[in-house]
């Protein structure tokens, strides 16, 4: 490791401060990747500005028909959380499956997405349901803020405060895991809501993205007994894990395994 300045600010507008004053500064929420990757020294930042001091960004709050999550809850509080059970089952089923222990307890929800890991698991469920994600100065649209492989629309010294997310009718979130690190060679999420239907695909493109087709036809017939058409191959990603052809049809077969849960 290298020498690097460390801050724990206790507000949102400290933290800005701070970010502003700094050469090339990092804000760190679990720092799953973060600090994994300046072990690597593939990024060094000046400073690191610790999010995780201020309180008001780890509440789970239930307004009616929409959950409030804030950006600094850990994967292992939305899988124990009694709000998320009763609401959006499924849920707790895809923050238990990320990564080992250690990353439940220190990963945060809003660091996932901020991220913006193709692979990772948060930002298709979030995709797929009808969410705002709030920052310190704006509302984004969960269809907007993936932009590309590890970039947002978010701007440098932005900070996501918390998600508002619309309780769906139904969601389930299934992923065929690597063994090893637990992300998504592909990761399938479906939102229903009363006059849309949403499917959400992680860990088979650049970014997360939203399958028109299957979106389409689930929406006009949502049963698990609906022949799927299996999604072109064309522009998915091809690795070693897996052909660009077998993501494919994993999309389908995924699919039709989540909506066994209808």
């Amino acid at each position: 490791m290298y020498q690097f300045n460390f801050h724990s600010p206790k507000n949102i507008d400290d933290a800005i401060n701070i970010y502003n004053s700094c050469e090339d500064p990092k804000f760190l929420a679990g720092g799953m990747t973060l600090l994994a990757s300046m072990k690597q020294r593939l990024i060094a930042p000046s400073d690191l500005i610790d999010l995780r001091a201020i309180n008001n960004l780890s509440e789970i709050i239930l307004n009616k028909n929409t959950i409030k999550i804030g950006a600094l809850c850990s994967h292992y509080k939305i899988a124990s959380n009694d709000i998320i059970a009763s609401k959006i089952n499924k849920m707790i089923k895809l923050a238990s499956g990320i990564g080992d222990p250690a990353v439940r307890n220190m990963g945060t929800i809003g660091g996932s997405l901020a991220n913006s890991d193709p692979a990772a698991d948060w930002p298709a469920a979030i995709l797929a349901l009808k969410c705002n994600i709030i920052t310190n100065n704006r509302s984004i649209s969960s269809d907007e803020i993936f932009t590309n492989m590890f970039e947002t629309c978010l701007d440098e010294s932005e900070i996501i405060t918390e998600l508002d997310i619309e309780i769906p009718e139904f969601f389930n979130y299934v992923k065929f895991p690597n063994p090893a690190s637990r992300y998504a060679i592909v990761g399938v999420a479906i939102a229903k809501y009363e006059n849309k239907v949403s499917v959400a695909i992680s860990g088979a493109s650049h970014t997360p993205f939203i399958a028109k087709e299957l979106s389409e036809a689930l929406t006009l017939n949502f049963s698990s007994n609906i022949p799927l058409k299996t999604i072109s191959s064309d522009g998915l990603n091809q690795d070693i894990h897996a052909t660009s052809e077998y993501r494919a049809n994993l999309i389908d077969v995924l699919t039709k395994e989540a909506l066994k849960a209808y």
